[in-house]
């Protein structure tokens, strides 16, 4: 099993940080630009139980998502499974810490296991550098939306 985490302080109310990331609205927000994806059905706020449909498009290459909402501890965490993902396993756990001096810490953390079993483990280099660059840009964009 793989594991990458990235982490941020953001200067807002933990509440809000974590409002945020419950509204759909925002996923196309803090999407990188090469990447497209939208939600297959109407737009809801997730709740613990709820599956989530996404389409995303990225080179030219389709794929479907379907997300369990696992958990939800408001304000605090908030995890997602893959149910349906280009991916043998995905968890996405979105945990959300106040700190001092009005700041919050946005922690992604994601396990997962490549497909298509050890010759999905060699390209894991480019798993790596896509989840950085993708989470890098969620990370920057999030900051500049609730810091204003």
């Amino acid at each position: 099993m793989m594991r990458y985490e990235k982490s941020s302080l953001i200067r807002c109310d933990i509440e809000e940080l974590f409002s945020f990331h419950l509204d759909l609205k925002n996923l196309q927000a803090i999407t990188p630009k090469d990447t497209k994806v939208s939600l297959v059905g109407e737009m809801f706020t997730p709740q613990e139980g709820d599956f989530l449909r996404l389409k995303t498009v990225k080179n030219f290459i389709p794929i479907d998502w379907e997300v369990l909402i696992y958990k939800v501890e408001e304000p605090n965490i908030l995890v997602d499974l893959a149910i349906k993902s280009p991916f043998a396993f995905w968890e996405h756990s979105h945990i959300f810490t106040q700190k001092e001096d009005g700041m919050c810490e946005l922690k992604d953390v994601i396990r997962y296991k490549a497909p298509f079993g050890f010759i999905g483990v060699l390209f894991d280099f480019f798993v790596s550098y896509e989840l950085e660059k993708m989470f890098t840009y969620r990370h920057e964009v999030t900051k500049k939306i609730l810091e204003g």
